[in-house]
């Protein structure tokens, strides 16, 4: 089979699959609230959320507001460091779902204080806290690299990466979820207001594959993504008995902003449609695949589902490497 018949094939299975999963393009052409969609399911019917890393244009956060809103969220809050497409965002939702109050707010999610302070709003204004999504999230472009002829690679070693890159990577990726973790959780205990009689919440945050074994990442992204998931776990704990649930998404090689670097360089090579080849289903993944599970994370349907991390990579850290046909 030839390389474009190839791309081509893969092109037709991800567009018939894009148009079960990810049902956004359609929401943000609908500006009409006459004519707004009612949710899909009410599974997060009169919760208060808010997600962190939501300005990324073609990022999970971006994509899991339109789930929350999609499920029947009454307020969200969105929000990131940089604001640039965080107002636009929150009138497209407002637009298609004219019951869902989205605010749209600056918050560095390595601040204690601006944590807190978003928090504190929500508590002010609607009287509780149920779902904290944490996905601020960042990586040195200068440490992705790129799709080799076998996959994908990151070329950040251990020997061009100083105390400084280690501890910025443990800074934003780590201790943003700490403080997810310890404000949210505290918040999430407040009774009385807003109709919720009993504490509990969710509280998901953006781990990586990285952070599950080496291979995806630099060695200070990875560790960084580790201690997310280590966190989740013993936030669980932490909140033994509360009904508050504390869990990581996982995801491999997805389609975002942050990702964009090492697709183009793809494209540029010509060998764009190996991206994605090392996991069994052979692609790569798209933001509305990991919002699914965030949703699904956020919302009481995982009510039984505590302290784990979930994989969200086609099967990617389910293997040690392997060529189909020359194994089994």
């Amino acid at each position: 089979m030839s390389n474009s018949s190839a791309a081509s094939d893969r092109l037709s299975l991800l567009s018939a699959h894009l148009a079960v999963v990810a049902p956004s393009q359609l929401h943000r052409q609908q500006t009409n609230a006459a004519a707004a969609p009612t949710p899909v399911t009410t599974s997060l019917a009169g919760k208060v959320c808010i997600i962190t890393g939501a300005g990324s244009v073609h990022g999970i956060g971006r994509a899991s507001a339109w789930a929350f809103a999609q499920n029947g969220a009454v307020a969200i809050y969105i929000t990131d460091f940089r604001v640039d497409h965080l107002e636009s965002l929150a009138q497209e939702i407002t637009a298609a779902y004219p019951g869902v109050k989205v605010i749209a707010r600056r918050v560095d999610a390595t601040s204690d204080e601006d944590v807190k302070g978003v928090i504190d709003d929500a508590i002010e204004k609607f009287g509780r806290l149920d779902v904290f999504f944490a996905n601020a999230v960042w990586i040195d472009i200068l440490l992705v690299v790129c799709v080799q002829t076998a996959g994908v690679a990151t070329g950040a070693h251990i020997k061009d990466t100083d105390g400084q890159q280690f501890m910025e990577s443990m800074r934003i990726n780590g201790l943003s979820t700490f403080l997810a973790i310890k404000h949210a959780g505290a918040a999430m205990q407040i009774t009385g207001k807003g109709g919720k009689e009993k504490t509990g919440g969710s509280i998901v945050a953006t781990a990586s594959v990285a952070g599950v074994r080496s291979g995806a990442g630099s060695l200070d992204y990875s560790a960084s993504k580790a201690a997310v998931i280590n966190m989740a776990q013993c936030g669980s704990t932490q909140y033994a008995k509360a009904n508050i649930r504390v869990n990581a998404i996982c995801p491999g090689l997805i389609e975002t902003d942050m990702t964009k670097i090492t697709f183009d360089y793809a494209k540029a090579r010509g060998t764009a449609h190996k991206i994605g080849q090392l996991n069994p289903l052979a692609r790569y993944g798209v933001a509305s695949e990991v919002a699914s599970v965030a949703l699904f994370l956020a919302s009481d349907a995982s009510s039984y589902v505590n302290g784990q991390a979930w994989a969200v990579d086609g099967g990617l850290s389910a293997s040690l490497p392997v060529a189909p046909g020359r194994f089994f």
